[in-house]
C-alpha cells in the first residue's frame, strides 16, 4: 500500500489539510495518508526539519513525504523532489532539504509538472499530491523534470567548542514542553569524556551536573537531562514543563562546562 505523509503549518482550523487529502484520495483512493504534524509554528523550516528527520527513518522505504512548508515555487526556491535512503521528500527548495539531510541525497529532481489550477497560492494540492501519487503508483520520477545539482544551502546554528566548554541552544521544545539542544550525545561523549561537567543556562541557578537514562531516574517535579531518541540533549522536568518552569525558549544559550 503507498504512503503518502503529511507536515505543515497549516495548524486544524483551515481546510487545507482536507483539500490535499481528497485530492490525493481523487488520485489514489488506496492511498494510506499519514498526518505527522500541521502545527509547525508558520514558515519555520528549523523546527520542520527536527520534527521530519526524527520521523521519516522510522517508516517503510518507498514512503512519500510531502512537505508543505513555504511552498510557493520562484526561481531561486522551485519545487523539488528529493530522494535520499529509499525515501522520497516533495516540497519547494527554500533551504528545508539542506536542514534535513547530513550529506548530499542521492538524486536530486527540479519538478516540471503543470498543475490544473489558475491559482498559484496551494502547490501542495495542484502540484505536490501529483507528485506523490505518480511516485506512489510506481512511475519513473524521471519523468517528473529534470536533474538538479545541488539544494538551495541553509545552515543551522552549530554547536560551539570554546575552551572548556560547549556552547548549544535551544532548537525544539516538545508538548510536554521538555527542551531540546543542538548539542548531539556523540559530541557530548567526545569531547566531555569522564570529566566531571555542568550543563548550565540562565543563570548559575540552574545546573544539571549528570546524564539521567530516563525521566524516572529523578522525583517529580525535579529538573534533570538525558539524551533522547532524537540524539539530541534533553532537558526535562519529571512531570512537568521544562520550558516554561525553567524560561528556556527557543535559541536560548545552553552551555556544557568542564571541569
Amino acid at each position: 500500500m503507498a504512503i503518502i505523509t503529511l507536515t505543515s503549518d497549516w495548524g486544524i482550523k483551515d481546510y487545507y489539510t482536507g483539500a490535499v487529502k481528497g485530492a490525493i484520495l481523487k488520485l489514489m483512493p488506496e492511498a494510506q495518508i499519514i498526518d505527522i504534524s500541521h502545527n509547525i509554528p508558520a514558515f519555520d523550516l528549523n523546527q520542520a526539519a527536527f520534527i521530519i528527520r526524527n520521523f521519516y527513518p522510522n517508516f517503510p522505504e518507498g514512503t512519500v513525504h510531502i512537505i508543505a512548508i513555504n511552498t510557493e515555487a520562484a526561481i531561486e526556491t522551485p519545487h523539488t523532489l528529493v530522494f535520499h535512503r529509499g525515501h522520497y521528500f516533495i516540497g519547494a527548495d527554500n533551504g528545508i532539504f539542506s536542514l534535513l539531510f547530513d550529506e548530499k541525497p542521492e538524486r536530486i529532481i527540479e519538478l516540471d509538472v503543470m498543475q490544473d489550477s489558475d491559482y498559484f497560492t496551494f502547490p501542495t494540492r495542484d502540484v505536490f499530491v501529483k507528485v506523490a501519487c505518480h511516485i506512489a503508483g510506481g512511475k519513473p520520477i524521471e519523468e517528473l523534470g529534470h536533474p538538479k545539482a545541488g539544494l538551495l544551502q541553509r545552515m543551522a546554528f552549530q554547536p560551539v567548542i570554546q575552551g572548556d566548554s560547549i556552547k548549544g541552544k535551544v532548537i525544539y521544545v516538545d508538548n510536554y514542553e521538555n527542551v531540546f539542544v543542538n548539542i548531539t550525545e556523540t559530541l557530548f561523549r567526545s569531547i566531555v569524556k569522564n570529566r566531571r561537567f555542568a550543563i548550565t543556562f540562565r543563570t548559575a541557578n540552574y545546573s544539571i551536573s549528570e546524564i539521567s537514562k530516563s525521566y524516572k531516574d529523578v522525583s517529580q517535579g525535579v529538573m534533570l537531562a538525558l539524551f533522547s531518541s532524537s540524539g539530541y540533549l534533553e532537558i526535562a522536568i519529571r512531570e512537568g514543563k521544562a520550558s516554561s518552569l525553567l524560561g528556556l525558549k527557543m535559541d536560548q544559550l545552553v552551555s556544557v562546562e568542564l571541569e
